[in-house]
């Protein structure tokens, strides 16, 4: 079973968009200026973005969004990706597609629009488990009057402190549900920050002993086994667009180091030892991008899309990192160092892989849908 290769003429407009707003707003200089800030973004940049209208492409108009698909949100993952420019689009992304899958009319109501105009959200759905399967959940849920006492912790929980919503994973009543919480509602001892690989990032663990939440913010129980499934290939298609992208920006950075470096009197970039390398990260990183806009194109189509989505995950997640790897190598002493941007790839393929799924795990998952 193969996907189809297609793209939109609103893919197209994206694309050219984004690039441009990506280059100009996020010079790799910015990038490293934005790794010990808090937050770790600009908030001036999050705005514009909402103002394009970027988180509101793939919610539905009735909530305030433009009534695209996830098919028009893979091009701008990607050059944020190539950019390097961080904000919490991914993990908001994510989150609104859990409410429009699973969320109540009113929660949708209330929410969805706020979210289409730029308001940040997130989820809290990974333990200290570490199991990528989002239907093993430990935290609990009781009934505690009209309301629901959680019981738990959390990990990886993306962009908390600048989200205004965090959709929560529990056990209540022998079944998983899924409750969206107003961070503001969570006391700021209960969360800590966690020390990431890629320092471009921000993730929390997130304590939930005795928290209160209303009945008001359970998610549909019927849908939350949908809701999860949705979740996890919505997540995996952005983390493919990510680094398909920073696999691009990788590629570009080696070539014109050897372009420029001289050795023995020559460029090294007319050795064969580094030229059919770079041509072999070159034809992987192509891979890639076929997968993903494959991916992006038969997402909504059932059984294809899932194939395709992992298939495109798997490639990126080998892609960038053996890109990032060869950069290292390539840039000699300088490149082991902080200083060579080489190493922000490699950690960035380092952190993609560890969420949602790496290759191996994806490859896995093909095994059984396709034999």
């Amino acid at each position: 079973m193969s996907a189809q290769i297609g793209i939109t003429e609103a893919q197209i407009d994206m694309l050219g968009v984004a690039e441009s707003f990506c280059r100009e707003k996020s010079p790799m200089d910015k990038v490293r200026d934005q790794l010990t800030t808090e937050l770790g973004y600009d908030e001036n940049i999050w705005r514009e973005m909402g103002d394009l209208g970027w988180l509101a492409i793939a919610i539905p108009e009735e909530f305030g969004g433009v009534g695209l698909s996830l098919t028009e949100v893979a091009p701008v993952a990607e050059q944020l990706g190539r950019y390097m420019l961080t904000t919490p689009f991914s993990s908001t992304t994510i989150a609104a597609q859990a409410l429009i899958m699973g969320g109540a009319d009113s929660l949708k109501s209330e929410i969805l629009p706020l979210i289409s105009a730029g308001q940040a959200a997130t989820i809290a759905l990974s333990e200290p488990n570490g199991d990528w399967e989002l239907s093993n959940v430990e935290t609990e849920a009781v009934r505690d009057g009209k309301d629901y006492r959680l019981n738990g912790k959390k990990t990886f929980v993306m962009d908390l402190l600048a989200s205004n919503w965090v959709i929560i994973s529990a056990i209540l009543e022998g079944q998983i549900a899924l409750f969206c919480v107003t961070t503001a509602s969570i006391p700021r001892e209960n969360i800590r920050r966690e020390t990431l690989v890629d320092e471009t990032k921000r993730g929390y663990e997130l304590t939930m002993d005795g928290l209160i939440v209303g009945k008001e913010t359970l998610l549909d129980l019927e849908q939350v086994s949908a809701t999860l499934n949705h979740i996890h290939l919505v997540a995996n298609l952005l983390g493919a667009a990510e680094l398909t992208g920073g696999c691009q920006a990788c590629i570009d950075y080696t070539v014109e180091y050897l372009k420029t470096r001289k050795q023995f009197g020559k460029l090294i970039g007319s050795f064969q030892a580094l030229k059919h390398p770079t041509v072999d990260a070159f034809v992987d990183y192509q891979k890639s991008r076929s997968l993903l806009y494959a991916a992006a194109f038969s997402f909504a189509k059932q059984g294809e899309g899932e194939i395709a989505t992992r298939m495109a995950k798997a490639q990126a997640d080998k892609a960038m990192s053996f890109a990032a790897d060869r950069s290292i190598q390539f840039h000699g002493g300088f490149g082991f160092t902080y200083d060579c941007d080489a190493q922000l790839y490699r950690r960035r393929a380092i952190f993609n892989a560890s969420q949602y799924g790496d290759a191996r795990y994806h490859k896995g998952k093909l095994a059984d849908l396709l034999l």
